[in-house]
């Protein structure tokens, strides 16, 4: 007898990285690595187990910059380019490692899998994975769900409120333009959660979110069921919160799965081991060494000594590992069920980006559990957030608390001296594409342009990925160079429909980088 239920939520981001201007653009790569390492890894997952008739059930995100950048014929070219650059790779490491039985090996599964996703990406999905996406919900398997338009941390971004109201409506837009459906849920990115978001929430129609566990266990009143059963809003807004026992299992590489010793080693990759003049055509064209993908170790432990991976022991593990999170959520839903008078939901969500790409072996533990949880238990089913809510409408009336995920839980990922700065200048400028927007309510030709691109680029300004990775101290200048570019651009555009002075080839070559939300309406910054 089924006594409760599992919800997996993979969130799939990028922030908008697309510049046509250079021939080969390092941060690109972000998006090329994702699509072989993630979503088509994730995507050929939930083919096989619609093949085998499995009638699972996951939920989505898909943010509006990766929905555009997928669906990018530039960017589109540009990977097929760089799957085959790896299938040439690997097919020089198969020469090279001819009498290295345990690296040859390694090479051929590399030289297969690149030439595999070639064909998947071309043959069998027209180059569009997000039709492959919106058809797996449109069978029912998966749901998407939306969210803010350019991954802004909202929390942040409420000043002026008309600011928060765009990303969240612009972001809705964008998922009914490439879903042609409304959504029901919304992935608020990074979980940033402050009550002054429900009003836009509920404007556009949306009946629930994600969010950190201490912003349901802190809610007022405290919810009797934790986060095992969701709560309800004074707005009638449905909040879910994150399980935190199965996140540390999935999540940590030091008490969770991904750091086995026996998974594929991440940090240890061909572009940094092998000579430079056999390797430099194959990494960045300024010389800078960069990882390739293909890499040949295990974690082995904590030592510098890694040892061969072995991909059919990594498998094993993966599998091992599926059935010690199936046995955990049973045992964890059978204690459950006993203390609660409805069926309780464990929240699971994870960077879809985990899976496979920093955890190789993720997308064969996906499927191993969810097959796992359709043949060998009855303890529990996987459940999507709306399915739960139409099988369980009676919840608890409670606010929930301001919260985030990321380190401490309360914004100071995305707020501290490394990135305290930028804020002054997207609240400056927010402020000033609401007073661009009441004062040019009914422009039109070249002056609409000028305004929507004025609202681009202090969109793309607004990304949240910009200050996580001035913390992180990763790719620093990148972030710090994206967030001043379309800053400097947002105010030479608003100088410039101040002063009825837009230049037109100038916004032309802008457009051109920054060619996002091509339905734009700068009116959604309107007051009132």
């Amino acid at each position: 007898m089924i006594k409760g239920y599992v919800s997996i939520i993979l969130h799939a981001h990028l922030p908008y990285v697309r510049h046509p201007e250079y021939d080969n653009y390092l941060e690109e790569r972000w998006l090329f690595e994702a699509i072989s390492e993630s979503y088509i890894p994730i995507l050929k997952v939930f083919d096989m187990l619609s093949a085998e008739e499995f009638n699972f059930r996951i939920t989505m995100s898909i943010t509006p910059t990766l929905m555009t950048m997928l669906t990018d014929p530039l960017l589109q070219g540009r990977y097929i380019y760089y799957v085959e650059r790896l299938i040439e790779l690997s097919s020089r490491e198969l020469e090279r490692t001819k009498n290295q039985s345990e690296f040859n090996r390694l090479a051929l599964m590399y030289n297969a899998k690149y030439k595999n996703d070639l064909y998947i990406f071309r043959e069998k999905y027209s180059c569009n994975l997000l039709k492959a996406f919106r058809d797996l919900q449109d069978s029912g398997r998966l749901e998407i769900v939306a969210s803010a338009a350019t991954h802004g941390f909202l929390p942040l971004l409420t000043i002026p409120e008309e600011s928060l109201k765009a990303q969240i409506g612009i972001g809705v837009k964008s998922y009914e333009k490439y879903f042609e459906k409304k959504p029901r849920g919304m992935w608020l990115p990074e979980c940033g959660y402050t009550p002054v978001l429900e009003e836009a929430l509920q404007e556009n129609g949306l009946e629930y979110f994600i969010m950190e566990s201490h912003g349901i266990l802190f809610a007022t009143p405290r919810p009797v069921f934790g986060t095992f059963a969701p709560i309800v809003t004074p707005n009638g807004i449905v909040a879910f919160g994150r399980d935190m026992e199965s996140s540390k299992q999935v999540w940590s590489s030091k008490e969770g799965y991904p750091g086995d010793f026996d998974y594929r080693e991440f940090y240890r990759d061909i572009g940094y081991d092998l000579d430079y003049d056999y390797i430099k055509d194959f990494i960045s064209s300024d010389g800078q060494r960069i990882n390739t993908g293909i890499k040949y170790y295990r974690i082995t432990g904590k030592t510098e000594d890694k040892q061969p991976y072995d991909p059919d022991r990594a498998r094993e593990k993966a599998e091992i590992h599926a059935g010690n999170f199936l046995f955990n959520r049973q045992k964890q839903i059978e204690y459950l069920s006993g203390q609660m008078d409805s069926p309780p939901i464990v929240i699971c969500p994870y960077d879809a980006e985990l899976f496979g790409h920093w955890w190789y072996e993720g997308p064969h533990w996906l499927y191993s559990f969810i097959k796992k949880v359709s043949t060998g238990q009855n303890t529990f089913k996987l459940i999507t957030p709306s399915e739960y809510i139409a099988e369980n409408p009676i919840m608890q009336l409670s606010s929930p608390c301001s919260s985030t995920w990321g380190y401490k839980g309360y914004n100071e990922m995305w707020l501290n001296n490394t990135n305290d700065w930028i804020y002054k200048y997207l609240h400056t400028s927010a402020v000033k594409m609401v007073e661009l927007a009441n004062e040019n309510r009914y422009s039109t030709g070249l002056m609409k342009e000028a305004l929507n691109q004025a609202a681009r680029e202090l969109l793309l300004a607004q990304s949240s990925d910009w200050a996580f990775i001035m913390k992180t101290g990763t790719m620093v200048q990148y972030a710090q160079k994206r967030t001043k570019d379309h800053i400097n651009r947002f105010n030479r555009l608003y100088h410039d429909i101040k002063e009825n002075n837009v230049d037109e080839e100038w916004l032309k070559n802008i457009r051109n980088m920054d060619d996002i939300f091509p339905e734009m309406d700068y009116s959604i910054y309107s007051s009132g």
